[in-house]
Order: C-alpha cells, then sequence, then structure tokens
C-alpha cells in the first residue's frame, strides 16, 4: 500500500520515478480505508533530502501511511526553500490537538551543543511529553534519540571526543521481539554523531530494551516496555552518498574529519560507497510501523490514552 503525501511535494515526483506506490491526496480522497496517522518532525536543515529518505522507509510496508509534516519553530531554514517549508509544514499548535498513530523525530546537527544552548529545546520537550498521550509509538533518530534520554529519563548528554562517522557492525540482542524480525545476528548501520549511548550507561539508568548494539557504536536500538517510544542511534535511512557528502562538508569547513569507517571501498574516499544498510533499514521501519504502531494503536484514534503498562507482545 501507499504513502499519502500531497501532491506537490517532492518526495511523490522521486519516489514515483523510484516505482514506490506513492498516493497524493486528490487520489486518496476516494479511499474507504483508516490509514495510519504518522507524523514528521523534521529537524534537519536539508529537509527534503530527509523528507524523500524517511518516505522511502515509510513506503516499504503493506500499510497506508498519511505523513504530516512538522517544523519546530517558525525560523528561516538557510538550507531549505522558504515557499516549501510554508506550504508543506504545521507548526506544534496546529496539530497539537490531534492523535497520531505515529511520530518521527529526526535528528540534528547539535552533537557539541549543549540542550540547554539548544534555542528550540523547551519547545521538543513539550512535543516529547505531548506525545506520550497523543501517539502510539514515537520513533527517536540519532540526536533526538539522545535529547528524549534526557526528556524522559534525566540523561545528561554523553559526548565522545572524536565524531562517529561511518558502517558499523551490530549484534542483535534480542531473538523474539518483533521489531528486530527478520534482522541477521550481526547487520550494518550507518552513524553520524558525537553523541554516545554507551550500552553499560544506558542499561543503569533507564529500563530500556536493548536490541541491538555495536563495540564501536555503543547501542543502535532500544525501547520502552510498552513500545511507546523507540529510540535509534543511527541513520538507517540515509543514503548511499549522505555520508560522503557529510565528510567532503566537514572537509569544506576545515574541520579534517576521518574518513568514514567501514564506508568506501579499501577506505579510499575515491571510490564509490556500497549502500551496504539499506535492506536492514527498510526492515526496521516496516517492522515498526507493523508491530509498533498498526498492531497497538486503537481504530479509533481518539480513544488513544497513555499506558505505562508493558506491551501485549506473545513471543
Amino acid at each position: 500500500m501507499p504513502i499519502k503525501i500531497p501532491d506537490q511535494l517532492p518526495a511523490a515526483g522521486v519516489l514515483t520515478e523510484e516505482n514506490i506506490f506513492v498516493m497524493t491526496d486528490s487520489r486518496a480522497a476516494h479511499q474507504d480505508i483508516r490509514p495510519l496517522k504518522v507524523l514528521l518532525l523534521n529537524l534537519m536543515p536539508k529537509k527534503i533530502e530527509t523528507e524523500i529518505q524517511l518516505m522511502r522507509m515509510l513506503s516499504n510496508s503493506p500499510l497506508q501511511v498519511i505523513v504530516d509534516l512538522l517544523r519546530i519553530d517558525d525560523r528561516e531554514s538557510k538550507n531549505t526553500p522558504k515557499i516549501h517549508v510554508e506550504t508543506f509544514y504545521q507548526d506544534f499548535d496546529q496539530i497539537k490537538d490531534n492523535k497520531y498513530d505515529g511520530l518521527i523525530i529526526t535528528g540534528a546537527p547539535l552533537g557539541l551543543v549543549q540542550f540547554s544552548d539548544v534555542v528550540y529545546f523547551d519547545t521538543l520537550v513539550k512535543i516529547i511529553e505531548w506525545s506520550k498521550h497523543n501517539v502510539t509509538s514515537t520513533l527517536f533518530l540519532c540526536w533526538a534519540a539522545q535529547a528524549a534520554l534526557k526528556v524522559l529519563y534525566g540523561l545528561e548528554k554523553q559526548t565522545r571526543d572524536v565524531k562517529l562517522s561511518g558502517v558499523y557492525y551490530h549484534r542483535k540482542l534480542e531473538q523474539q521481539d518483533p521489531l528486530v524480525r527478520g534482522f541477521d545476528d550481526v547487520f550494518l548501520a550507518p552513524h553520524s554523531r558525537y553523541a554516545s549511548f554507551d550500552g553499560d550507561f544506558v542499561r543503569a539508568n533507564t529500563d530500556l530494551r536493548i536490541f541491538a548494539e555495536s563495540d564501536e557504536a555503543g547501542v543502535y536500538l532500544a525501547a520502552s516496555k510498552d513500545c511507546r517510544q523507540v529510540f535509534v542511534t543511527g541513520h538507517p535511512e540515509y543514503d548511499a552518498d549522505t555520508l560522503h557528502h557529510e565528510y567532503h562538508r566537514d572537509l569544506a569547513a576545515g574541520i579534517d574529519p576521518l574518513v568514514p569507517a567501514n564506508y568506501y571501498p579499501n577506505n579510499n574516499p575515491d571510490n564509490q560507497p556500497h549502500h551496504s544498510w539499506r535492506s536492514h533499514g527498510h526492515l526496521l521501519f516496516s517492522n515498526w510501523l507493523n508491530y509498533y504502531v498498526y498492531q497497538l494503536t486503537p481504530f479509533d484514534l481518539n480513544s488513544l490514552t497513555h499506558k505505562s503498562n508493558e506491551s501485549n507482545w506473545e513471543i
């Protein structure tokens, strides 16, 4: 089944060219079905690129999904046309009375910025608290995962001395949970962050279930016992060349970055990188949508309430 997005959203044309089934608003109006409603809070500078990446992930499912786009505030973006944001994005005050099956909060290039110095952090706190009562399951990506650990568990920011950038092997720690159903015992995923997610630290300070971990990258995938919050510390949505562009961006800025690990063939930036994490990226989003959203969300979203009990999975 398709994702339902506005007719003129750039992602519609890109995904259609990739033979991904996209249903525009005009066509969906004739469908008699209860689609999932997913809210995307996009904190990334290149919003159109991130929209396409995440909608590509959401499209790999038999479920019909409506995607609403949310911005954190009305400050003008330096990397996205103003007309695009004004046309397709909503402010929190416009959606705060709505209920959603799922919420995705993206990463942000704020790895070395303290939470107290993030201009929109108070608004982010408000949205995360709102999600506990108005969203069936929330997916936090990269920096958003670190921010959510602060909001939900009171954990202070943990930062690496050197940026973690590259593609790393991860071990699947849970064999039965539906979120990692179909995962290989060892799989690849990309990271691009200063944030540290040390496994011992997370285990000692939260009650999260950790599903995947890496010797180099730490915790990769974790979730609350009731499935309402999912933490992904990497970027499974990244395109094959995203780390390449970030590497050259940092070079141009004079940062002198390390070559992304396990990314370029023969560790040579002149070689074209391979997309070695695509299948597990799609599987993660598909499992989240199916098992943590679709099978747990009420048919009538207005009946959604906050629950602190563990999930009802029979495994």
